[in-house]
Formats: structure tokens, sequence, C-alpha cells
């Protein structure tokens, strides 16, 4: 039997390789990448994004010590940093598989060094809160901490790191933490030192400013999509989400649709029901939302609510549509393309979620390029 997917995500990875050579362009030459792949590389599967990405990045970016795990499981070697803070008992096996760990504290510092062994250091990256609130020491409290730590013999500070949280959305913000975050980093790593900052956001608008030495963490731009809309244009999304129509019906005048009867047809309307729905992460707050899927090329209406295995939508204006044919969720289908960007305005939401919203449901299928394998890679140095 043929295998058909009811609802597939179609993932390019030679669109991942030429966003990553966008990003480069957009920096000094010798500033490394750090590609972030925590939640599953975004919802595109982390296992063969981790495959194929091992010798396009410097270095992997994940959320914890289990997707560093599965990164090391599928043979790539590059470095990888564990961005958040690690559980006390997590810290064995981060020195044991040489991940890079990002500490605030003391506590954090001394717990890893304690097992380090003789004559070893071990690289860490140190955090400074310059206005994310959620991790790093604030700035009146680092240069003692930071003093503290390097005091530790068994560690080496590999680089110092902070968070942008409005990049995106305050370009004049932005530009004073990034004045304060390089002054914190001249006074405590003087010379030329490794500093971390920089999101995809930060990327696009501030990449200039970066210094050779300089660490980069992209994540959404690494996926097609960019965080300001103005360089959409410069990106090539990798994920195109796809479902089937499963049934054809020509509804009547006075007919409700899907769940609390928000649609009901003006008219004569013909809708076609696909299959999908928030069970496979179709998010639910894109009903009554005027969003579209596509269909032989064209923009079809969702119509009623989202249910959990099925969509309606309204095929009135095309000639000729069957169960089996093919839908497009978001991505492009002959002239017309519909953004993860676009969902995720819709929904009241951000394409982040719309990505890693994607269930384990909906089956990934790659398009590779030219590398298949991680066997034997190098990867960049931490």
């Amino acid at each position: 039997m043929r295998t058909s997917f009811r609802c597939w995500a179609e993932i390019d990875i030679t669109a991942m390789r030429s966003n990553l050579q966008t990003i480069r362009s957009m920096l000094p030459g010798g500033v490394r990448i750090i590609a972030v792949v925590k939640a599953d590389a975004y919802g595109h599967g982390l296992p063969e994004v981790a495959q194929q990405l091992d010798r396009d990045v410097d270095l992997f970016g994940v959320a914890s010590l289990s997707e560093a795990l599965e990164i090391r499981s599928t043979g790539a070697r590059a470095p990888v940093l564990i961005l958040g803070p690690a559980l006390p008992e997590e810290r064995q096996t981060i020195l044991d598989e040489a991940f890079i760990p990002t500490v605030s504290t003391v506590e954090e510092a001394t717990g890893y060094a304690e097992s380090v062994r003789p004559g070893a250091r071990m690289p860490v990256h140190f955090v400074i809160d310059t206005g994310m609130g959620r991790i790093g020491l604030s700035e009146e409290e680092a240069d003692q901490i930071f003093r503290t730590i390097c005091a530790i013999s068994q560690l080496r500070v590999a680089a110092l790191s902070s968070h942008l949280p409005v990049a995106d959305e305050d370009a004049n913000y932005t530009a004073r933490q990034l004045e304060r975050f390089r002054a914190i980093a001249a006074r405590l790593l003087p010379g030329a030192k490794p500093a971390a900052i920089l999101n995809s956001a930060g990327v696009m608008r501030f990449g200039r400013g970066a210094t050779p030495v300089d660490l980069v963490r992209v994540g959404l731009s690494v996926y097609g999509i960019s965080p300001l809309s103005e360089f959409q244009e410069k990106f090539s999304p990798a994920m195109t989400l796809k479902t089937r129509v499963v049934l054809v019906r020509l509804l009547g005048p006075g007919r409700s649709i899907s769940y609390g009867r928000t649609f009901v047809t003006p008219g004569q309307v013909k809708v076609a029901t696909l299959s999908v729905g928030y069970g496979d992460g179709y998010n639910r707050h894109l009903s009554g939302q005027e969003t579209d899927v596509l269909i032989k090329g064209r923009r079809c209406r969702l119509l009623g609510r989202v249910t959990m295995d099925q969509i309606m939508v309204d095929v009135t204006d095309l000639d000729c549509v069957e169960p089996g044919d093919e839908v497009v969720l978001f991505g492009r289908q002959g002239n017309q393309e519909i953004l993860a960007s676009e969902l995720a305005s819709k929904a009241g939401t951000i394409a982040w979620e719309i990505f890693t919203g994607i269930t384990k449901r909906v089956v990934r299928i790659y398009q590779p390029g030219e590398r298949e394998s991680a066997s034997g890679r190098v990867g960049g140095s931490a």
C-alpha cells in the first residue's frame, strides 16, 4: 500500500543552510553562530536537524541536558551549549559529556568544579541579566561574583552572555542594553574575549556592531522566519505544513459549521473537510480570524472553529476539489504563500509557538540536501 499521510511537515534542510549563510552575511568575519535547536529544533525535528547542520554551525544551543544528549546520540560533534540552568543532579553528566553549561551563581560554579578532575578546566558561560529578568546576575552583582568564579581553578569562563528581550520591538532600548553589556564585557574580560548577546533580531539590527570574537544565538531565522518583517525576503522558510481533503460537501443556506455554531452558511457553500486540527498543533485560536489555507494554489477561508482532528474550509470558488487533494496550511503552493508568522498574527501568538506547537502526530519528511550523515564529522570549537 502506498504511504499516505493525513497531516505532515516537509522540512527543507537546504533552506536552513541558506538561512545560515544569510545570517553570516550580516555579521563580521569570525563571529561564531550558535544554532538554537531546543524544543525539538523549533518543531522541525532535533535529531535530523542536528545531523544535517553539524558542519554548518559552530555550536548548538539547547534548553536542557536531555536535548544535549539527543544531539550526541545522532553522532553530531559540534559543541553543545546548555542555555538554561541545570539541575544539580545533571551537572556530572554535563561534565562527563563535555557540554558547556551556563552559570549565574557561585553555587552553580562550585557544583561543577567539585567533579572536575585534577588539572582539567571546564568551560562555562557566565550570564549577566541586562533586562530579561530570567537568569543571570544583575549588573550590580556581576563584578564580584564574576571574580569569585574566575578564581575557581577548575573552571574557565569561555564567554559572557546575556539576552535581548525586545530586539524585535524596541530598537532604542536594545541599543542602550547593548552598550551596557559591551561596557561590562570590556571591564570583566578585557581584550579580545567572547561575548554572546545577539539573537536573530539583534543580528539583523545590530549585527555589524559585533566583534569578530563574539557568538550569536539564532533560532527562528535559521528556520526561515524573520522576527522583523522587513527582512523576511532574505530568508527561506524551511517547513511546509500540509494536510489533505477528506470530504467535500455542498451545503445549503442556514447550515451551521463546527462547535458553537459560530459560522452559518449565508447561501449555498461548497465545504471541504480537512484532516488536521488542534490535535496536530493547528492552533484553535485561528478560528474566526479570517484564516486561509492553500488548495490548488488558491486561498480558501477557514469556516467555524478548529476542532481536534478536522477543520472545514470554503472551496466554493474552486472548480474541482476531491478527497485526497493536498492542502498547504503554511508554506508555498503555486504563487501563493502563507507564513507561520501570518498564522501567528491571526492566532494572537508568535511564530515560535506555531512551530513548537506542532505535535508528534504530524509526520516530518526531510529534503536533506547534500549531507546525509553526521558520521566522522568534526564540529566547531567551543
